[in-house]
C-alpha cells in the first residue's frame, strides 16, 4: 500500500498525517445508518435504520458479534414499525 502525505504538523519529524491511496481497509466499521435519523418516541427506534439510541451511541464500541446481532434484527424491527405506522394511519 502506498501512502501519500497530507500534512505535516508542528514538528516535521514527529507528527505526519497520511492517507492511503486505496479504498478504506478492514478497520472501517460498517454502519446500517441510512441518514434518516429520526427516533420514534413510542418504539425508541430510529425510523431510518431501526437501531435504538443506545445502539447508535455504542455502535463503534460494540464488538463485531454484537453489531452483527443487531444488524440481523433490523429488518424485522423496521417491518414491525411500518406495520404499526400503517395501523395508526388507518385507525
Amino acid at each position: 500500500m502506498r501512502l501519500a502525505t497530507i500534512a505535516t504538523i508542528a514538528f516535521p519529524s514527529a507528527v505526519t498525517m497520511v492517507a492511503a491511496d486505496t479504498a478504506p481497509g478492514p478497520s472501517m466499521i460498517e454502519s446500517p445508518c441510512v441518514k434518516i435519523c429520526t427516533l420514534d418516541a413510542r418504539s425508541g427506534l430510529c425510523l431510518g435504520c431501526g437501531r435504538t439510541i443506545d445502539e447508535i451511541a455504542r455502535w463503534t464500541a460494540m464488538g463485531a458479534a454484537e453489531r452483527s446481532r443487531v444488524t440481523g434484527e433490523l429488518p424485522s424491527r423496521l417491518a414491525t414499525g411500518r406495520r404499526a405506522e400503517t395501523a395508526c394511519a388507518t385507525g
